[in-house]
């Protein structure tokens, strides 16, 4: 199949208006979508479809920025901004046999002393924790790389745990 002017023409026609390749290819008849494309390639027509990336580009960079902010942003920062609220509740000494469904279930000492417990706070719903000792259960995966702040992270969560 051979390009004509008419051909050419009506390509260009079309193209301008934004149909698709395979409608441009029906509309014309004899040639196939790739070879509309390809002559449209050859002919340095622009694109007419702009893709999600290029409609929403600022949205796009902006959320691109976002998430290097978070990404950026270490665990001490983190657990701080957890532990911005500073009026927990007090500790709720508890027997094994006295906690409940919404009972903090965090142990305190070790089971063969008498003076072990739980804390008895007052857990967050679908957690068996309150606020603070989530903060030592459940932590971020694959976060080997900030070891260092561990000690200081402990170190500030356990002046916390004395002053509640």
């Amino acid at each position: 199949m051979s390009w004509t002017e008419e051909k050419v023409a009506k390509l260009k026609e079309l193209w301008g208006k934004g149909n698709t390749a395979s409608q441009i290819a029906e509309i014309i008849g004899g040639i196939s979508r790739n070879a509309v494309i390809g002559k449209a390639h050859r002919l340095n027509l622009s694109a007419k479809i702009k893709t999600r990336a290029a409609t929403s580009n600022q949205n796009f960079e902006n959320s691109i920025d976002e998430k290097n902010i978070k990404t950026r942003r270490g665990r001490k920062s983190k657990f701080r901004s957890l532990i911005i609220e500073k009026d927990f509740e007090p500790e709720n000494p508890k027997q094994l046999e006295e906690l409940d469904e919404n009972s903090c279930k965090w142990p305190i000492g070790h089971p063969n002393e008498k003076s072990f417990y739980f804390c008895g706070r007052s857990s967050l719903k679908d957690f068996s924790y309150c606020k603070l000792h989530l903060l030592y259960a459940y932590q971020p995966k694959g976060k080997k790389e900030e070891i260092g702040d561990k000690e200081e992270v402990s170190e500030f969560i356990g002046k916390k745990i004395q002053s509640a």
